[in-house]
């Protein structure tokens, strides 16, 4: 079987890590498919993808393509700014809508499999033969109010869809309708990479804290790790932090970088430092910017914090963390609570409230062997419930029905 992945972004969010590891899987379990992978750009999903095994190439968007997209309700533009923006765009879209009809003949894949709203609805536009096309959902169409419009008007040249957890694949169904059947797959990550022990990074080398002194010995390292997605709750955080008692031996530590090029949608860098100052906790907040290797970087921490505002669709970093054996703090909403035990192997907040998440950080920062018996628990429960081998075992049986229900047509 050929299956060409068509992907959104060539960074690596917790999308693109998803999909390396459903790559990854479908390798090991069916090591004669052939797989392919086209992005938007050249970047570390294409290098990664071929390392697996893949074919991986760029086929570039270009700036203005790249800028367009949706932010959540609330988090951006209105429609009326969208619509122009996007008949402003109709040259740059027809001429990549040319490209990748030209490269799909050329590989004639039996399924495509999109990864990110704009390679769901090019997939479906432009497909030029007889390949089942399979959306995978990452996130909530129901929060970009104009994009479930498109879909819902694209959803007849759609196969399939597959939804990261239940609760994204019951909000796709209540957007777009019982056309297409919607199954939910929940991600998986690599039990051998993310683990309690192994190397750690140094968050502070090569980074000036704002007062350009060293931390002292004792003091606990409590951090958010994720792009700078409005919505992932990076000033809820920063206000926890600024409620948190100087005295409290505590450092904060922001992992991540601005990843994607929709325009609205994320933080700069600037905008947070600027916050946390503004806040008085410039010196007690570490930016380190995007660092590749996040199960490093998870272990370097004490406790780890998902801080996200509105309901998360699964929380790929929430279960790295969990492999890691750290204690993780989880905004209590979405597809994160179906992945975690409440006091059992996490503990929850309430989206957006940064005076409970100030008060989950203080207990845990207090409670060495709490945090502990939560680490060994999330460990636990990650064996258990995220190991990515069993991705290919959930996907082959939809790749094989599209495939059939192509022949009886």
């Amino acid at each position: 079987m050929d299956v060409l992945f068509l992907s959104g972004s060539a960074e690596l969010g917790g999308a693109e890590r998803s999909l390396l590891d459903i790559m990854s899987s479908l390798r090991l379990a069916r090591p004669s498919w052939r797989l392919h992978l086209v992005t938007p750009a050249d970047g570390p999903l294409v290098h990664d993808a071929r390392a697996i095994g893949a074919t991986a190439a760029a086929l570039p968007f270009g700036p203005a393509l790249a800028r367009l997209g949706e932010p959540m309700a609330g988090g951006g533009a209105d429609l009326a700014h969208l619509v122009l923006r996007a008949a402003r765009t109709a040259g740059p879209v027809a001429a990549y809508a040319r490209r990748l009809r030209g490269r799909l003949r050329t590989i004639a894949p039996d399924v495509i499999h999109t990864h990110g709203l704009k390679a769901h609805l090019f997939a479906a536009w432009v497909n030029p033969g007889r390949a089942r096309v399979l959306w995978h959902l990452h996130d909530y169409v129901g929060r970009r109010p104009t994009s479930a419009v498109v879909l819902r008007r694209s959803i007849h040249r759609c196969a399939g869809i597959i939804a990261n957890s239940h609760s994204v694949a019951d909000d796709a169904r209540a957007a777009l309708g019982d056309a297409v059947p919607v199954t939910p797959i929940l991600n998986g990550i690599d039990l051998a990479r993310y683990t309690p022990e192994g190397p750690r990074l140094d968050l502070d080398r090569g980074v000036r804290r704002g007062d350009g002194r060293a931390l002292t010995a004792g003091t606990l390292r409590v951090g958010l790790l994720g792009t700078f997605g409005r919505w992932k709750g990076h000033a809820t955080f920063l206000q926890a932090c600024a409620r948190l008692s100087p005295d409290l031996r505590v450092h904060g530590y922001i992992i991540g970088a601005p990843l994607y090029a929709t325009d609205a949608s994320q933080y700069t860098l600037d905008e947070l430092k600027a916050y946390a100052t503004s806040l008085g906790i410039a010196d007690r907040v570490t930016f380190t910017g995007y660092l590749p290797q996040a199960d490093r970087a998870l272990r370097a921490l004490d406790i780890v914090v998902h801080a996200s505002t509105e309901p998360e669709p699964f929380g790929l970093v929430i279960a790295e963390a969990m492999a890691c054996g750290r204690p993780v703090i989880v905004a209590d909403a979405g597809g994160a609570r179906e992945i975690v035990r409440p006091d059992i192997d996490a503990v929850t907040h309430p989206p957006g409230d940064a005076a409970s998440l100030a008060v989950r950080i203080g207990e845990l920062a207090g409670d060495p062997a709490r945090r502990s018996r939560l680490g060994r628990a999330a460990r636990a429960a990650a064996v258990q419930r995220f190991d990515r081998t069993r991705l290919a075992a959930d996907l082959v049986p939809v790749y094989e029905g599209l495939l059939a229900a192509e022949a009886a047509a």
